[in-house]
């Protein structure tokens, strides 16, 4: 990749990561007032994007989807300009709390073809790590609170339909109570799992160069966070709540489960 293509896509990712804090303000805050702004960047970093993908066309001789790397580019630069396109046509915003996180994603993951010069010191590098840990052990609480709250909402309905009260089971909740409770833990768990990714991804990134995108667990690391922003797209645009809402939580922690139990090596390399 031409280093002046690099460049500019990797400024298109800082831009584009003003929109992934307007999604992170809307989902704990319900609301953002830095929308505008983030709008503003995101258009920005379309344009940057733009050049960086013409820049890389111009060097290789042919549009850039020979790998995983310019594919995942190409396509975070279609969605953006799909995105801003469905806003300034239809003015539709509530898109952006999913279109922002995964552009932003997609974006990192083509930014990081050419590798970098490693870690400036020992420390620095453990302390990463150690961060990227923390925020998916916040994710996967979150989630894991999501999921106890879908059973018992799934167990709750289930006894209001049959008619059929018990001791226990009446001192769960009421439904609306847990269906809450589910949006809010969702909302905390996206966050830190999304952050978690980005720390994780950078860190492996710095670490390994370019291979770390061919892990298996990486793979499975990046499938399960697409699943939860899946759950996370119906969950504020099309409008599940409970019993589909709840079903989904369930999936979604258990291929968490599965992308923990891949990453069970992490000890050893925190020991290293």
């Amino acid at each position: 990749m031409s280093e002046t293509g690099v460049f500019w896509l990797r400024i298109a990712t800082v831009l584009y990561a003003a929109g992934m804090l307007d999604a992170i303000l809307v989902l704990l805050r319900k609301k953002s007032e830095f929308f505008r702004y983030a709008v503003f960047a995101f258009l920005i970093g379309v344009v940057l994007h733009l050049v960086a993908i013409a820049e890389l066309t111009m060097s290789l001789g042919h549009f850039p989807v020979d790998n995983f790397y310019e594919s995942s580019s190409v396509w975070a630069f279609l969605i953006a300009v799909l995105f801003l396109f469905i806003y300034w046509r239809y003015n539709f915003a509530s898109f952006s709390v999913c279109v922002f996180p995964l552009v932003f994603i997609l974006t990192l993951v083509g930014a990081m073809e050419t590798p970098v010069s490693g870690w400036s010191s020992q420390g620095v590098r453990n302390a990463w790590l150690a961060v990227h840990v923390v925020l998916i052990l916040l994710g996967y609480a979150a989630l894991l609170l999501t999921s106890v709250a879908s059973v018992f909402y799934l167990v709750q309905e289930r006894q209001l339909k049959r008619k059929r009260p018990s001791r226990f089971f009446d001192r769960l909740p009421p439904l609306g109570t847990l269906d809450t409770l589910m949006t809010t833990a969702m909302s905390f768990g996206f966050v830190f799992i999304t952050l978690g990714v980005v720390a994780g991804s950078t860190w492996a990134f710095v670490e390994t160069g370019t291979d770390w995108i061919r892990s298996p667990q990486v793979a499975l690391a990046l499938l399960t966070w697409a699943f939860y922003l899946t759950m996370v797209f119906f969950r504020t645009n099309a409008g599940w709540r409970g019993r589909k809402a709840a079903f989904m939580a369930i999936a979604v922690m258990c291929c968490s489960a599965l992308t923990w139990a891949a990453h069970v090596g992490l000890r050893s390399l925190l020991a290293k």
